[in-house]
C-alpha cells in the first residue's frame, strides 16, 4: 500500500479537513439544485406541453428518476475506483463532470434536451463519487485510530447537513427572486469550489491503490460456486441461471415499464437470485479459492440482505423533497404568528431546511446524551438496532403526514407549521439509518470490496425510489383508483398511510434478520 500521509498513532488524521470541506460545498451544490427541482419543473415551460393537472405527477417522476440515477451510478464509480484509478483520481475527474452538469442546468433552463442532459451529468458525477468520498474517509484511518472514525463519520454527516441546510433555506428564495439561471448557477459555483478544496489536499491523503486482478475476487468465487463440481441437486446453479435469464427478459419490458424501472427490476432479480444461488453452493468453491475468500463472499451476501431491508426507508425519506413539498404548497404559511420566521421561510420548499438543521442537533444529542443514557440503562444501541428503529420512526412520521393530509382534505386551512413534527421524526429516523449505515458499510466490507460495498449501500436508495415510481404508476390505473376511492381517503392520504405500513413491515423483517447477523471488523491494520 502506498501512503502519502502518515497515519497518526491514535490521533485524528490531519488530512480530514480537506475531505470535510469538500463535502460541505459539494452537498450545498447537490441539495441546492435537488430541493428546487420539483417546484421549478411544475412551473417551468419544460412541462408546459402537459395538462396542468398532470404536471405535479410528471415532476415527481422526473425527480425520483434523477435520484435513482444518482444512487445507481455509484456502482460505476466504485468499480472504476477499485479496479483502475483509485478513489482520489476517480473522485477528481467525476467532480469535473459534475460541474459541467450544473452548468447545463443554469444555461438550458428552457431546453428539455439540455436540461435533462445536465441532470444526467449531475447524476453521473454525484453518484460516481458518492461511495468513494465516504470510503476515502475510512482509508485515512487504521487500527491505531479507528475509534476516531465514528466521530469523523458523524462529523462527515453533520457537514453534509450543514451544506444542505443553507442550500435548502436559500435556493428556493433565489429561484423565486432571481430565476432558475441564478438558482442553478450558485450550486454549480459551489461544486467547483468543492473540487478545488479536494485537489488541494492531494499530497496529504492516504492513497489505497486499486486492487489488482484477483483470481479470488467476489465475482470469481461466486462463479466457482455456481459452476463448480456438483455436490447436490444444483439448486443454487438453477437459481443463478434464472437470475441471469430474468434480468435479460426484463429488458423486453422497457416499452411498458420504461428503461429505468426495467433495468432496476432486472438488476434486482439478478442480484437476488445469483446471491441466493451462490450462498447455497459456496462449498463448491472450496479448494479452488482460499477459505478467507469464501468467507468474504459469505459476509458480502449477508451485508446485501441488510441493505435490501433498508430500501423501504429511502422510499419514505426521499419523498420529503417531492410529496411533502407539494403537500406544503397547499397549506397556509403562518406569517401572522409571532414565532414564525417570516423573513426566512417564505415558501413551502424551505421547510426542507428543517431536516439538515435537525440532523446537526440530533447527532451530538444522540452521541452525548441518548446513547450514553441507553448504555447506563443496560441497552447497547448497536448499529443494527439503530437502523431498525430508524425505519420505525420514518413510518410514524408518515402516519402524521397522512393525518395532516386528512385535515387538508377536510377543507380547513392548515398551518404549514404542522409539518414540523413529521420532519422531526423523519430526521431522527434518518440519523439512525443513514449516518449509522455509512460506518456499518465500511466496517463490514472486506478490503478489496469497500468501494463496491459502499456502492451497494447507495444502490439501496435507488430501489427506495423505484418503489415510489412503481407506486405512483400503479395509482394511475383505473382499478387501483377505484379501490382507493372505496376507502373514503384521497389518493394522497391513502399513499401516505400505505408507505407508513410499508416501513413497519420492513422494520419487522429487519429486526428478525438483525438478530442473527454476525458483525465484522474490517478496518485495515496500522501501517
Amino acid at each position: 500500500m502506498s501512503t502519502t500521509a502518515e497515519a497518526s498513532q491514535g490521533r485524528m488524521p490531519r488530512q480530514i479537513p480537506y475531505i470535510i470541506g469538500n463535502e460541505a460545498c459539494e452537498r450545498f451544490s447537490f441539495y441546492g439544485m435537488r430541493n428546487i427541482l420539483v417546484p421549478f419543473l411544475v412551473s417551468s415551460i419544460l412541462l408546459a406541453y402537459l395538462p396542468e393537472m398532470d404536471r405535479e405527477g410528471a415532476a415527481k417522476d422526473i425527480f425520483h428518476t434523477f435520484v435513482i440515477g444518482v444512487y445507481f451510478f455509484p456502482l460505476l464509480g466504485g468499480w472504476l475506483s477499485d479496479r483502475f484509478f483509485g478513489k482520489y483520481n476517480t473522485v477528481l475527474w467525476l467532480s469535473l463532470v459534475y460541474c459541467v452538469g450544473h452548468a447545463c442546468l443554469a444555461v438550458f433552463e428552457e431546453n428539455r434536451t439540455g436540461f435533462y442532459t445536465g441532470l444526467f451529468l449531475i447524476a453521473l458525477g454525484s453518484g460516481g463519487i458518492k461511495p468513494l468520498v465516504s470510503a476515502f474517509v475510512g482509508d485515512q484511518f487504521d487500527q491505531s485510530n479507528k475509534g476516531k472514525a465514528k466521530v469523523v463519520y458523524d462529523a462527515f454527516y453533520w457537514t453534509i447537513n450543514f451544506g444542505s441546510f443553507f442550500a435548502s433555506l436559500l435556493m428556493p428564495v433565489f429561484l423565486k427572486s432571481y430565476g432558475p439561471s441564478v438558482a442553478f448557477g450558485i450550486p454549480g459555483a459551489l461544486m467547483m469550489i468543492a473540487t478545488v478544496i479536494f485537489w488541494a489536499g492531494r499530497h496529504k491523503y492516504v492513497h489505497v491503490p486499486p486492487s489488482p486482478p484477483d483470481p479470488d475476487s467476489f465475482l470469481n468465487v461466486v462463479r466457482s460456486a455456481l459452476t463448480g463440481p456438483a455436490s447436490g441437486k444444483g439448486l443454487g446453479t438453477a437459481l443463478g441461471g434464472s437470475g441471469v435469464a430474468l434480468a435479460i427478459v426484463s429488458l423486453a419490458l422497457v416499452p411498458a415499464l420504461g428503461f429505468v424501472k426495467a433495468v432496476l427490476i432486472g438488476l434486482g432479480l439478478l442480484i437476488a437470485l445469483v446471491g441466493i444461488g451462490a450462498s447455497l453452493q459456496l462449498e463448491r468453491a472450496r479448494g479452488r479459492h482460499p477459505d478467507s475468500a469464501i468467507e468474504g463472499v459469505r459476509v458480502v451476501l449477508r451485508i446485501l440482505i441488510v441493505f435490501a431491508l433498508v430500501t423501504p426507508f429511502w422510499s419514505l425519506f426521499d419523498q420529503k423533497a417531492s410529496t411533502w413539498v407539494l403537500q406544503g404548497q397547499t397549506m397556509r404559511i403562518p406569517h401572522d404568528a409571532w414565532w414564525w420566521p417570516s423573513k426566512l421561510v417564505v415558501t413551502a420548499g424551505q421547510m426542507q431546511a428543517l431536516n439538515p438543521i435537525m440532523v446537526m442537533l440530533l447527532i451530538p444529542f444522540n452521541n452525548l446524551v441518548l446513547y450514553p443514557l441507553l448504555r447506563r440503562l443496560g441497552y447497547e444501541p448497536t448499529a443494527l438496532r439503530r437502523m431498525g428503529f430508524g425505519i420505525v420512526f420514518s413510518g410514524v412520521a408518515w402516519i402524521l403526514a397522512g393525518m395532516i393530509q386528512l385535515w387538508i382534505d377536510g377543507g380547513d386551512p392548515v398551518s404549514l407549521a404542522w409539518q414540523i413534527l413529521p420532519y422531526l421524526l423523519l430526521t431522527f429516523g434518518e440519523v439512525l439509518v443513514s449516518a449509522t449505515g455509512l460506518e456499518f458499510a465500511y466496517s463490514q466490507a472486506p478490503r478489496s470490496m469497500k468501494g463496491v460495498i459502499m456502492s451497494f449501500w447507495l444502490l439501496s436508495v435507488s430501489y427506495g425510489n423505484l418503489w415510489v415510481l412503481m407506486t405512483n404508476a400503479a395509482v394511475r390505473n383505473e382499478v387501483v383508483i377505484g379501490q382507493i376511492a372505496s376507502t373514503g381517503l384521497s389518493e394522497n392520504a391513502f399513499l401516505m398511510f400505505f408507505f407508513a405500513g410499508f416501513a413497519f413491515v420492513a422494520a419487522l423483517a429487519f429486526a428478525l434478520y438483525a438478530r442473527t447477523y454476525p458483525m465484522q471488523d474490517n478496518y485495515r491494520t496500522a501501517a
